[in-house]
């Protein structure tokens, strides 16, 4: 199973859900201090929320969720192979999830990631590819407001 993943950006993450909860009629699938998911079934979906005080209705990234590792492989090589700057990120911990993933950053700036869950997580993101100089993570944005950079180099999930 694969789905398309949009991950946005919002004030508060309290009212965000309470909409998509209403908008999608389901729950959240997992909610965490300052994070939201929700595995929306029809249309298939995962929304995610991130809490960025300031940046509320930005697109934070877009994604794919596919279902095994093999697949975000197959995806590395294919996507390489069309001549696409690829960053990989293998058994990293991002937005409360262990996760394999891929990224890629389209013609506008707009960054893409195939990714998928290998584990639950009970930490935000682990990653060093994403900590900030005073030592925090800055995994999906959750500092985008900080920086620019921040807000475009710093996404997972």
């Amino acid at each position: 199973m694969s789905r398309v993943q949009l991950a946005l950006n919002v004030d508060d993450l309290d009212e965000a859900v309470t909409f998509y909860s209403k908008l999608f009629n389901t729950e959240p699938n997992k909610v965490k201090e300052g994070y939201a998911n929700f595995a929306v079934a029809d249309p298939p979906l995962k929304l995610v929320l991130i809490e960025n005080p300031g940046q509320g209705g930005s697109i934070n990234h877009l994604g794919v969720e596919v279902g095994t590792s093999d697949e975000v492989h197959s995806e590395i090589a294919r996507l390489s192979g069309e001549g696409l700057f690829t960053d990989e990120e293998i058994g990293t911990t991002c937005c409360f999830a262990t996760q394999d993933k891929v990224w890629v950053t389209g013609p506008a700036g707009e960054k893409w990631e195939v990714y998928t869950v290998l584990a639950d997580s009970e930490t935000f993101g682990s990653s060093p590819k994403h900590a900030d100089p005073d030592g925090g993570n800055v995994c999906c944005g959750s500092h985008a407001a900080e920086t620019q950079e921040a807000s475009t180099s710093a996404s997972c999930c």
